[in-house]
């Protein structure tokens, strides 16, 4: 086994830019086969499989299913907040001038797919799910701008990732605000209690890094059972972990380096196993032309490209910001294409946004599609347009 396996490849794969959108795409292809396969139902069983315990006081008995999207993808949105404080104390967030483009770019991106969507589903059953085709997924984006390698220019990868890094941001809010459930005020406020003491700790300087994320396991206990997605509880433990802008490495950056191979090559590729599991039926291939489905793809591929350019033209005409260096126009309309490319987190919205499960699997084959189309389209397009600036 030892002779099948070269530790340096593997070594060289898990640091490459590009080994977690891989892997993400080879769990795809895997959960699909799966989905259709005879093990189809053993593997639905096996997610429903309960575990954990529960009595009067306290409820930790959840379904494998449960505890991929409400338990692990916790530390997937912890190290997202992580990477969204570096980016706003040290990074291409620091500064308005630097923050400005991206930020923008981004809200443009999300609104305008959302606007797209409910065009295409007001007044019908399906118009819960605006939010899908809102978000980027930062994992595959920047996968597939890293394939290109030096045909683009570098200063373009940075403006994807804090563009994305901005995305994930509106789509945690949007998650907070418009996919929860009834509120219990209550553990609202024990979560609170707990969130105070980790501020004061940041506050006085505490950096052992435990004396965050053990209470943090206590906010996420509270917040799962408050109504607001648990997964809310990584965002808000992320924003208290210290942080500098010197050379010294910072209790955040410390956990950021901890959890981003777990995460990329662990956690993100069995949400992806779990929920991409969809068994094709003849009635969802209807789907992907029915208002949720044109919405969702649409969203995604023009809806994203337009945001993006659009309102980035409108922020540096008007002398708010200025291009990427060495980028051209016609490089932000790629970015836009690749920003189309949803995946985790659409799927994501799509499990919170829809109680009819065809509705959730149309959904998430209209996410697959859509995003497909636009890693595709985004990768050809930079790269036909490296090879005529080239000629």
């Amino acid at each position: 086994m030892a002779r099948l396996i070269n530790p340096k490849a593997l070594k060289d794969f898990l640091d490459s830019s590009t080994g977690g959108g891989i892997l993400l795409f080879a769990c795809l292809i895997l959960s699909l086969i799966i989905a259709n396969s005879p093990l189809s139902e053993a593997f639905n069983n096996l997610l429903g499989t309960h575990l954990g315990f529960e009595n009067s006081s306290v409820h930790l008995r959840y379904s494998i299913a449960d505890w991929i999207n409400d338990g692990l993808m916790v530390i997937f949105f912890l190290l997202v907040g992580l990477e969204i404080k570096r980016e706003l104390v040290e990074g291409e967030l620091s500064s308005p001038r630097q923050a400005i483009l991206p930020i923008l770019a981004a809200i443009g991106g999300a609104i305008v797919p959302a606007l797209i969507y409910t065009l295409f589903n007001a007044g019908t059953e399906t118009h819960h799910g605006w939010g899908i085709p809102m978000a980027t997924d930062i994992a595959f984006a920047l996968a597939v701008i890293s394939m290109l390698g030096k045909r683009v220019p570098t200063s373009l990868k940075v403006f994807l990732a804090a563009l994305a890094i901005v995305d994930d941001l509106l789509a945690i809010l949007v998650i907070a605000i418009f996919y929860s459930t009834e509120l219990h005020f209550t553990y609202l406020l024990y979560a609170g209690a707990i969130l105070l003491l980790l501020v004061a700790f940041n506050r006085f300087g505490v950096r052992n890094l435990w004396m965050y994320l053990i209470p943090g396991i206590f906010i996420w206990y509270f917040i799962h059972h408050s109504g607001i997605h648990a997964t809310i509880a990584g965002v808000l433990v992320a924003m208290t972990i210290p942080t500098n802008d010197s050379a010294v490495e910072s209790p955040l950056e410390k956990l950021e380096h901890v959890l981003a191979k777990p995460v990329n090559f662990i956690i993100v590729p069995l949400f992806a196993i779990a929920n991409t599991a969809i068994t094709f039926q003849s009635e969802m291939i209807g789907g992907l032309t029915s208002n949720m489905g044109l919405g969702i793809m649409v969203g995604l591929f023009v809806g994203k490209t337009v945001g993006i350019f659009s309102t980035s033209f409108l922020c540096i005409k008007s002398g708010l910001a200025q291009l990427p260096d060495q980028a051209k126009w016609s490089h932000i309309v790629g970015v836009g294409m690749l920003a189309g490319i949803g995946f985790t987190m659409s799927i994501f919205v799509s499990l919170l946004s829809f109680g009819d499960p065809l509705h959730v699997e149309e959904a998430k084959l209209a996410v697959l599609v859509g995003s497909l189309v636009s890693g595709l389209c985004g990768y050809f397009y930079l790269k036909a347009l490296s090879k005529r600036q080239q000629a």
